[in-house]
């Protein structure tokens, strides 16, 4: 991935610390952001890029770990790489439990801090796909009438035209000719292609 292919941020109060990260990840070849604050961080509007977030543990105001928990109630989904020079299993324990990546003691290797980084903006990006594909079959279903979601969440599960028509109380060619559209609104290739859509989607017989 290139630098405008994902973002760094960067929230710590200690100005050299934070200085030396933001010139260590922008030295490899990521766009980087860096905050002094949690709340200059949460002001802050950020592109819906896959991202990292490099955060210090202790901070006047919000703390890491305060942030941590508000990004969670916002429904903020980014990595976190905890930073500390005064960790502790509980503080560890508790950050890992809010789904942190990885928790660094400072001093800690550049090279380790890198592939923390890679490891996590790795994670992003494949979770940054999955939201896309899932707007995107949102979107699809979205265009289909009361109708065809009816004939989609009976076809899925595998029923004939002939069985989809006896349960839905209409005529087979009817109910083939709302399956055609079906397959074509959700730009499925294949029954199986559909009913893997039909399971992302979370849709069932009772097509909801």
């Amino acid at each position: 991935m290139s630098a405008t292919d994902h973002v760094v941020y960067v929230v710590d109060d200690d100005s050299s610390s934070r200085q030396s990260l933001e010139f260590l990840i922008r030295a490899s070849g990521s766009t980087v952001h860096a905050f002094a604050s949690a709340k200059e961080f949460l002001r802050f509007p950020r592109p819906e890029l896959p991202a990292c977030l490099v955060l210090d543990v202790r901070m006047p105001g919000l703390t890491g770990l305060q942030l941590q928990e508000e990004l969670a109630r916002l429904g903020v989904r980014v990595p976190i790489i905890f930073i500390t020079g005064h960790g502790d299993i509980p503080m560890t324990v508790q950050a890992m439990k809010g789904g942190a990546v990885e928790f660094l003691t400072k001093p800690f290797r550049e090279a380790e801090m890198l592939r923390a980084i890679a490891q996590a903006i790795e994670r992003d990006w494949i979770a940054h796909c999955e939201r896309l594909e899932m707007a995107d079959l949102r979107r699809r279903y979205a265009r289909l009438t009361p109708r065809e979601t009816e004939v989609m969440a009976s076809v899925v599960t595998g029923l004939l035209n002939k069985q989809v028509a006896a349960e839905l109380g209409a005529a087979e060619k009817t109910i083939k000719a709302h399956r055609g559209r079906v397959m074509q609104k959700m730009e499925a290739t294949s029954l199986a292609d559909l009913v893997r859509m039909a399971e992302k989607l979370r849709v069932g017989a009772s097509g909801n």
